[in-house]
């Protein structure tokens, strides 16, 4: 029985797990991708695309366990239109009370000629077997033709009414190379849907930010009709990445005049969201980025301080608790017990097992040692750094530095592997670099740093400093972070987690290079 969907709602089809992993570095274990999801349920998005099952034996496990575990939104896996892929996604998605199939193929003879090797009437062929097929599985599917602003009009109306009278229930519209305009993206929006004239269908769309447009032409497309927009949290994805979901959301409920449509989002999720999503894939939200970066709700100008203060509207268009920020964020310290940090962390949305609390109440218990005030981001922190299924090949014992004016840098660190303590020393152009090369040589595995930042995630003068790192072995990069009150020892931490990171994903072949599906033939 399908459910009557009010025409002005705006269908939010998350993305983050998907296409957003598809960003280089930005692979989660298993365990990541659950604790995403969950998120995701609690911000309350229509539509978790979870994988790609066919792509890997890794990507199948975690759509199947999100289907079995994540309450709520609808759980989406893709497919190509093959029936293998088709089967394996349905297989995926079987445990979800809410299922869809998103299977895609092309609609610009680009991509049909040069790539999929095939006409533009087979391909119409093929798009109606794979729709009628993935209905076998479930009632629920979406179809998908790739580059959609490179392609033939007629040939798309004749496309896209083919699979919804096969049976397509949510029609995709995909910028897949970021290539178009707000205005002609609007104008193809409004043009497909006085065409397809099938009862029934959603119009979506995928916007890719190759040119800084996806958020602008998300929205040219919601006001042309679109009622689904397909995004991801902190706008990660391949290339310049997708549309952002926090931008596109604030955008329709901040200018409701504007637009005159509404999202189910639960707004209030939205900075712990992103922070998840950051703190998982290692991407770093650039200080001013729209809604979740750290300066958007500052104000330094003094001109704009003293509008602030005598009315918040002259230069705020947004309340910063509308998308979860507060400033009441300090609740534990040193005397807090374990019940109490259990009960405050399961109110902040973490699901811990009994072993992973007790690794994050000793890890809290020596924070309340060096800091005078514990806030949420602090916890935040330590949960990331201490309840991970990856298995940890290392860890880190101790660290300590010698610099100076006339020192040379040197650092001496000692790490674990198993029951076994390795300590070595090494000397480099500072106290960073030098910790980095003794990792490099107990661990026999060497990295090159290609990215470093640094920046405070609590307040005070013993904050939390947060260190991320992207590291490349060989072919492979890896984003990873490490907080910690040194500043020395958490870029330590970022370092080695981007180590077992790597180790672990090679472990299970699960690095992109390797996988059975490439990026390039996804949306």
């Amino acid at each position: 029985m399908t459910t009557q969907r009010d025409p002005n709602q705006v269908v939010i089809f998350d993305t983050t797990l998907r296409d957003g992993e598809q960003c280089p570095g930005a692979t989660m274990n298993l365990h990541e991708k659950l604790e995403v999801a969950r998120q995701l349920a609690r911000l309350r998005v229509d539509v978790i695309e979870a994988g790609f099952p066919i792509a890997s034996p890794g990507d199948y496990e975690a759509v199947r366990a999100i289907a079995e575990a994540v309450q709520g939104p609808t759980i989406a896996a893709l497919a190509r239109i093959k029936e293998a892929d088709i089967e394996r996604a349905g297989k995926a998605i079987e445990p979800a009370a809410r299922r869809r199939i998103h299977t895609f193929s092309s609609g610009s003879d680009i991509h049909l000629e040069a790539m999929m090797r095939m006409t533009r009437a087979k391909n119409i062929e093929k798009s109606v077997a794979a729709v009628t097929f993935a209905r076998s599985f479930t009632d629920d599917v979406e179809y998908s033709a790739q580059d959609t602003t490179r392609s033939d009009r007629s040939y798309l109306v004749d496309l896209y009414t083919a699979v919804a009278e096969a049976g397509a229930t949510t029609l995709n519209v995909p910028d897949t190379v970021g290539y178009a305009s707000p205005e002609e993206f609007g104008d193809l929006i409004a043009f497909l849907v006085a065409s397809v004239k099938v009862p029934g269908v959603i119009f979506s769309v995928h916007c890719h930010n190759d040119l800084g447009l996806a958020v602008a032409n998300s929205l040219a497309a919601v006001k042309a009709g679109a009622r689904q927009v397909e995004c991801t949290i902190n706008g990660i994805g391949e290339r310049a990445g997708n549309c952002s979901l926090e931008e596109v959301v604030m955008a329709m409920r901040t200018r409701g005049d504007a637009y005159q449509v509404f999202t189910g989002i639960n707004t209030r999720e939205i900075i712990r969201s992103s922070r998840l999503v950051s703190r998982m894939t290692g991407m770093v939200v650039q200080r001013n980025k729209a809604i979740v970066g750290a300066n958007a709700f500052a104000h330094e100008s003094g001109i704009h301080q003293d509008g602030m203060l005598k009315n918040r509207e002259t230069y705020e268009i947004m309340v910063p608790e509308d998308v979860g920020l507060s400033g009441t964020e300090l609740v534990l310290g040193k005397h807090s017990g374990r019940h109490a940090l259990t009960n405050h962390l399961t109110q902040m949305g973490f699901t811990l097992s009994d072993e992973e609390m007790g690794r994050v109440y000793d890890a809290f218990k020596e924070l309340c040692d060096k800091k005078k005030v514990v806030y949420d981001d602090d916890l935040i922190a330590l949960v990331q750094d201490q309840s991970s299924d990856m298995p940890q090949v290392y860890q880190l014992g101790t660290v300590q530095v010698t610099t100076g004016t006339r020192a040379v840098p040197t650092a001496t660190v000692t790490l674990r592997r198993d029951s076994e303590e390795m300590t070595d020393a090494a000397c480099g152009d500072g106290p960073v670099d030098a910790t980095f090369r003794v990792i490099d040589r107990i661990t026999g595995v060497e990295g090159t740093l290609e990215d470093f930042s640094l920046q405070a995630i609590t307040k005070g003068e013993d904050a939390v400093g947060e260190v991320s790192v992207r590291v490349r072995y060989g072919d492979s990069v890896i984003n990873a972070k490490g907080s910690s009150t040194d500043i020395v020892e958490a870029s330590a931490k970022a370092y080695i987690n981007a180590l077992n990171r790597y180790l672990f994903l090679k472990s299970h072949h699960e690095l992109k290079e390797e996988q059975d599906v490439t990026v390039a033939e996804q949306p």
